[in-house]
């Protein structure tokens, strides 16, 4: 009896680590399609550090060249004054 629990909770466990890697692999695979897009920020809208700040939300102005966004890859080339490199 104790062999056939032991088995099941093998089992058990063995699904619980593939649905986790799984998750993992998929959350890579979406960030693998995203880009950083300059110039369409909103102010306390950006995704990340910029000039003058290093944290996500504490853009100052909106269109701000230096700060970015991210969004699906191809969107950022199709958005006024949207740009993949930072403006100075």
């Amino acid at each position: 009896m104790k062999t056939k629990a032991l088995m099941m909770s093998a089992a058990v466990g063995s699904l619980i680590a593939l649905g986790t890697l799984t998750a993992a692999s998929a959350a890579d695979e979406k960030k693998a399609e995203m880009e950083k897009c300059y110039g369409v920020a909103k102010a306390g809208k950006n995704d990340c550090a910029g000039k003058g700040h290093g944290c996500a939300g504490q853009a100052k102005t909106d269109g701000d060249g230096s700060e970015f966004i991210s969004l699906p890859k191809g969107t950022c080339e199709r958005l006024v004054n949207g740009s993949t490199t930072a403006k100075t």
